[in-house]
């Protein structure tokens, strides 16, 4: 039978049916069976959720359904995800139909409803233009190339392309690039390769600062190095004297090669989702403002008065990770997500490390943490697909722009104070300590000679 419809309803397309939403078994392997519900003759597949809210959406509902099938997806729950989107469909704002089928079209993938979870792309490509279509665009050029239709692949880029922030197009360049290469056209191969090129830096910003680290730290193990722990270690005497550039400069160089090897895998597996989510100035500011807390932390409330390592600026991208993918919910690949999905743990047990062993420094480590933690908080990822982004469009974006500026002065105000006040307490001589051992922020082994002045343990 017909069902009448909701006074906010718009005219959208058709979706395919999501009643029978039952998640695989290797994507949520301990959730109990949904009930089984018989439906009558006609009735349409998907009910209005038990939501508490009967009947039209008012906009502030819509949105705080929206948000909470966000939620569900980012902690897996993809059924119950695909039924909040659903309630939202035929909201009379197009912007916000079309944001709850993307969403719904998201679910159902995970799901492994691959044909409805395309003919839900496409229904967003049936509305006018909202934010949604260009992210509607791509996941159907996705579709088409997982099914081997390349030449619909291409069209559906080139219609993601007309659509694009800036930021994405060296990524759709190349795409199209692979595309062409792959149908046999060589020279739209070649253009759109030289358009993906002509964007970004032509080396990954993290691969470049993890080369310069490498090479800085093996030159300092050199017999003739020793002089860069001279000038670039964090002296903490020299700081409190004004030699501020220590506050970077540590993280160039390492205790031995333990601890510069599991430095940099860290670089090397978080660095790249940072620069991915946020682009290549925001990860350089992280990197810096991240290290310069940790550097800061230990410079107050550390032990020794020498430390070396670029513990505090990762573990800070770490936290830029953990705390920007629970507040802004990215849109990543499976393996980003998965490396992501770990990092709760990781950090746990480096930090019961660092309390466990007494030359380990977690006052770096916690130090470029918070920084961390704060700055994935305030700033929304710019360079992916947020799952709230999607609906809330241009004015939900304008909104936000004050709270990350003032959080990030506000960030900047206490790493100057924390500056200032371990100065203080070193000249004061409260917390002077004679040269030498140093805590450290990783178990790297010592390094130095105590007739070098070196750093035994690393920060």
């Amino acid at each position: 039978m017909d069902h009448p419809r909701r006074p906010d309803e718009t005219d959208v397309p058709s979706i395919p049916p999501t009643d029978d939403l039952t998640p695989p078994s290797d994507t949520i392997a301990d959730a109990p069976p949904a009930p089984a519900r018989e439906r009558a003759p006609g009735e349409a597949p998907v009910p209005a959720p038990e939501l508490g809210i009967e009947g039209p959406l008012s906009r502030e509902a819509a949105t705080a359904v929206l948000d909470r099938a966000a939620e569900l997806m980012s902690t897996g729950d993809y059924r119950d995800a695909a039924i909040h989107f659903r309630r939202v469909v035929g909201f009379g704002d197009h912007a916000v139909t079309a944001a709850a089928l993307l969403g719904l079209g998201q679910a159902l993938y995970r799901l492994d409803e691959d044909e409805g979870a395309v003919a839900t792309w496409e229904s967003v490509l049936e509305l006018p233009d909202t934010p949604s279509t260009y992210r509607a665009w791509r996941e159907v050029a996705a579709a088409r190339v997982r099914s081997g239709d390349l030449n619909g692949a291409i069209a559906a880029y080139r219609q993601a392309d007309r659509r694009a922030p800036a930021a994405d197009k060296p990524e759709i360049a190349n795409r199209l690039g692979w595309l062409a290469k792959e149908t046999g056209n060589s020279g739209a191969s070649r253009r759109y390769f030289a358009r993906s090129r002509g964007s970004g830096p032509a080396v990954p910003l993290p691969r470049l600062i993890l080369g310069l680290t490498v090479a800085v730290s093996f030159l300092a193990f050199s017999a003739d190095g020793s002089f860069l722990f001279d000038l670039l270690a964090l002296d903490k005497v020299a700081v409190a004297d004004g030699e501020y550039w220590r506050l970077w400069t540590v993280t160039l160089l390492h205790g031995g090669l333990p601890h510069l090897f599991f430095n940099m895998y860290a670089l090397y597996l978080s660095g790249p989702i940072v620069e991915v989510m946020y682009g290549s100035r925001l990860f350089l500011l992280f990197y810096l403002v991240c290290a310069a807390a940790g550097s800061v932390a230990s410079f107050v409330f550390g032990a020794g008065n020498l430390a070396v390592g670029a513990s505090g600026a990762i573990f800070g991208l770490i936290g830029v990770l953990l705390s920007a993918s629970r507040t802004h919910h990215p849109v990543l690949d499976r393996q980003s997500r998965s490396f992501v999905g770990q990092l709760g743990t990781l950090i746990l047990i480096n930090l019961a490390f660092g309390f466990a062993i007494p030359q380990i420094d977690n006052a770096a480590h916690i130090g470029g943490l918070v920084a961390g933690l704060w700055l994935g908080f305030l700033i929304v990822p710019g360079r992916v697909s947020t799952l709230r982004s999607l609906w809330q469009g241009g004015a939900g974006q304008a909104r936000t722009m004050v709270l990350p500026t003032l959080g990030v002065a506000a960030l900047l105000v206490v790493i100057a104070a924390g500056v200032v006040v371990g100065t203080e307490q070193r000249r004061a001589g409260s917390i002077g300590v004679p040269a030498g051992p140093a805590a450290g922020a990783d178990p790297g082994p010592a390094r130095m000679t105590s007739d070098q002045g070196m750093p035994a343990a690393t920060s």
